[in-house]
């Protein structure tokens, strides 16, 4: 047997529903999302530094034992 594909009334209400909570949702501004953007991609960038500093140590630390 084959499932009920539903009506096109249920997908109708599902997007209104959809269309519903994204007027809710409050979006931030373009200074925001600039400032947010910048936050990310340095923190990004910070750890990025700071595992590669960590991982030349732990090979120089693994090199002085052999």
């Amino acid at each position: 047997m084959a499932k009920d594909k539903g009506t096109g009334k249920e997908k109708e209400s599902f997007f209104q529903g959809v269309k519903s909570e994204m007027e809710k949702t409050s979006w931030p501004t373009k200074e925001e999302l600039f400032k947010y953007t910048i936050i990310v991609v340095s923190t990004v960038i910070f750890f990025m530094i700071f595992f590669w500093v960590l991982d030349l140590g732990i090979g120089n630390l693994i090199e002085l034992f052999r």
